[in-house]
């Protein structure tokens, strides 16, 4: 690990070197290459630095605990913190030098549907619609409907919406698959627990040169955007759907009165969808792929449990527990979020140390 930090510390300083270049500053393409992997270096490098310099006291004052006086106790003391300190540091380097997910730092395309439970499904998918809101509010990132079919009781059917923020994928990604609710729906005259789910993708947004889409594979069709229980709210065809004729994809977006807005909106979430599908094809079938992300919406098929009666929402991932539903629900999603990146690093970190 530190000939691996040794030799990142020396790029680091050649890069730095580089930077300053007249000549290297005058070709743009090339400086931003260069300054994007010096950023990528500098945590580690730091970090590096900090424990070379702890280090090297640590070691001084080792020199100088052979006394019996006042100072070799002080270095006694100076020593054990630099041990512990030692400690610290090198867990934040293992943590440094873990695989980056390239994808942290984008915006998400955030997908809901409706699965078992009929109307309370698609009530439920309403809620988790506006829980991820707040959540994006409370980050200050911008929210936008791209589209949303509801049902007649005001429900999600199926939803797609973009978060735009730094690293709104690094929190949100941990999010897709099934998500469960058990509580007793407004329309239960004898009082019983339901349990109902709906599920939840969580794509990264992809921009125009990492997927090319050919013009003459996409089928464009326009038509009116509508409500809930199919009444018109725009009499003209703004509305946009797009087939992507070779995989069969279909992307539809309604939320914008501009049928230009809705067809950049389309074409967004169609990139993302397609370099999800080309990128799982490498692997496996796109199906089994999917399916893994979101499953089927069966019941037992589930990462979270919000349950109201207990007021508590559960991952069973990392069997996370938090009771304050209500709160959650509202947004206040982060210590959950940041217990699911924690159990992710704790899970790279006993791989390598492995």
């Amino acid at each position: 690990m530190f000939e691996r930090l040794r030799l990142m510390a020396e790029r680091y300083a050649k890069l730095t070197e580089m930077l300053a270049d007249p000549e290297i500053i005058a070709d743009q393409k090339v400086w931003r290459e260069y300054a994007k992997e010096h950023a990528s270096l500098e945590e580690a490098v730091n970090l590096y630095n900090q424990y070379l310099a702890v280090q090297k006291n640590t070691e001084e004052c080792k020199e100088m605990m052979n006394g019996d006086d006042e100072l070799a106790e002080m270095a006694k003391e100076e020593f054990k913190e630099g041990k512990a300190k030692l400690e610290e540091l090198t867990q934040q380097l293992k943590l440094a030098l873990l695989p980056v997910d390239p994808h942290d730092q984008k915006n998400v395309i955030v997908e809901i549907r409706a699965a078992a439970g009929g109307e309370e499904s698609a009530l439920f998918g309403a809620e988790l619609l506006r829980m991820y809101r707040r959540y994006a509010e409370r980050k200050r990132w911008k929210y936008e409907e791209v589209n949303v079919e509801l049902d007649e009781l005001g429900g999600i059917e199926e939803c797609t919406f973009q978060i735009s923020g730094a690293g709104a994928f690094s929190k949100l990604k941990f999010e897709s698959g099934v998500h469960r609710v058990q509580r007793v729906p407004a329309t239960e005259s004898q009082g019983r627990v339901h349990t109902s789910t709906a599920t939840v993708a969580v794509l990264p947004e992809v921009e125009d040169v990492e997927i090319d889409i050919a013009e003459k594979d996409v089928k464009v069709d326009t038509y009116r955007s509508s409500g809930a229980g199919g009444q018109k709210v725009n009499k003209t065809e703004t509305a946009i759907r797009l087939t992507h004729i070779p995989t069969g994809l279909v992307v539809t977006s309604q939320d914008e009165r501009s049928q230009l807005k809705n067809k950049e909106k389309a074409f967004q979430v169609l990139r993302s969808r397609l370099y999800e599908y080309y990128k799982s094809k490498a692997d496996s079938e796109y199906a089994s792929e999917r399916k893994s992300q979101v499953g089927s919406g069966d019941r037992s098929e589930k990462i979270r449990t919000y349950n109201f009666p207990q007021n508590r929402v559960t991952d069973h991932r990392i069997g996370y527990t938090m009771y304050n539903l209500e709160g959650f629900m509202d947004g206040d999603m982060e210590d959950m979020l940041d217990a699911l990146q924690l159990a992710k690093q704790n899970e790279l970190l006993a791989s390598v140390e492995g």
